[in-house]
């Protein structure tokens, strides 16, 4: 198998897995955490249409992500949103997407399960 094939995923599949249908190894899609801060424009999107935000999850599955979960939170940032996406590339295009539109600015995190990490550290 040529080792091309797993450039397009996340660089933890060595020990982060699920069955992969595209390759003869075991692959997995990552998740990630993106905080997201609303600029005055995107307020005031949101105040005049609400249901935009439904709009903009469907645009990023669109992007190749799918949003698991989402949170509106209180504090520094408005919004918790828990991506799964095959690769760093797919959920980087999908954080340059939305901020080059000028209305919010975002912080994304790659995240594991605490039993994946706990098998990492201690294996």
């Amino acid at each position: 198998m040529k080792m091309e094939v797993y450039l397009g995923h996340l660089q933890w599949c060595t020990y982060l897995h699920i069955g992969c249908e595209q390759c003869a190894m075991l692959c997995f899609m990552a998740t990630f955490i993106m905080l997201s801060t609303l600029g005055p424009d995107g307020m005031a999107t949101l105040k005049a249409n609400p249901r935009r935000l439904l709009e903009v999850n469907s645009e990023v599955s669109e992007m190749g992500a799918k949003v698991l979960q989402q949170w509106a939170v209180s504090g520094q940032y408005d919004f918790c949103t828990v991506l799964e996406a095959p690769d760093l590339e797919t959920v980087m295009k999908v954080a340059v997407s939305l901020g080059a539109r000028g209305t919010l600015k975002t912080q994304t995190l790659a995240a594991i399960p605490v039993d994946k990490f706990l098998n990492a550290v201690e294996g």
